[in-house]
């Protein structure tokens, strides 16, 4: 089956324009709908709720129901059973720390949105072959950051890739500037210190740098 519903849907363009995709990670499910609020206000209006923790798909069902603004996913999905709880939860998207193949199968076949990672050339011609057009590359800053990213773009014309892992406020700019990097997932205007007293002032702020951020690279 094709995954061209992935671009007519508007999914890649919405990943593409929001630029940096927070990754999210919430212990609470009372702390999902104010994250979901703050993130849009700063001009980030995506969460990539990662499977690490026993919320997780309630906070999706939170964002999903209550925040009508912010596209929500699942992140740190490592197989079928994990996938299929957060898309019952209502996430927009899937996304893997590697690929589960039995998983990128029932996201195509039900036309859910994917991103799994792949970092080799071995991996990375998998998911082409299984007609993906984006991967997350992951961990970024292990795998060779951004001149692996550049190195692999070279071979695999017109794969795009969204780097997670040692991104930061720092060479942000950096993976932005690159055409074959479609957004850049990261966690640094999420940190679970920022917002542990309730107030989501801080990642508000945060977002809104990283989203300036966007904008100068990207109008």
């Amino acid at each position: 089956m094709s995954t061209e519903y992935m671009k007519q849907n508007g999914f890649y363009e919405q990943v593409e324009k929001t630029g940096v995709v927070p990754v999210v990670v919430l212990e609470k499910v009372e702390d999902a709908v104010p994250m979901a609020n703050a993130l849009v206000a700063g001009g980030l209006p995506a969460a990539e709720v990662t499977f690490r923790t026993a919320a997780a798909a309630d906070c999706i069902r939170e964002m999903a129901e209550k925040c009508p603004d912010i596209l929500v996913g699942a992140g740190t999905v490592v197989n079928l059973d994990q996938c299929k709880r957060a898309v019952d939860a209502g996430a927009k998207f899937i996304v893997s720390p590697g690929y589960d193949m039995a998983t990128v199968d029932w996201c195509i076949e039900h036309e859910v949105n994917i991103i799994p990672a792949a970092v080799t050339p071995t991996e990375i011609m998998a998911m082409i072959n299984r007609d993906l057009d984006v991967t997350k590359f992951f961990p970024a800053n292990l795998y060779g950051g951004l001149a692996g990213i550049k190195a692999l773009a070279s071979v695999f014309v017109g794969h795009r890739f969204m780097p997670t892992g040692g991104v930061n406020t720092d060479n942000v700019r950096d993976f932005l500037s690159c055409d074959a990097i479609i957004a850049a997932g990261g966690t640094w205007m999420v940190k679970p210190n920022l917002f542990a007293d309730g107030d989501f002032s801080r990642v508000e702020a945060i977002a809104a740098e990283a989203a300036a951020a966007v904008r100068e690279l990207r109008g």
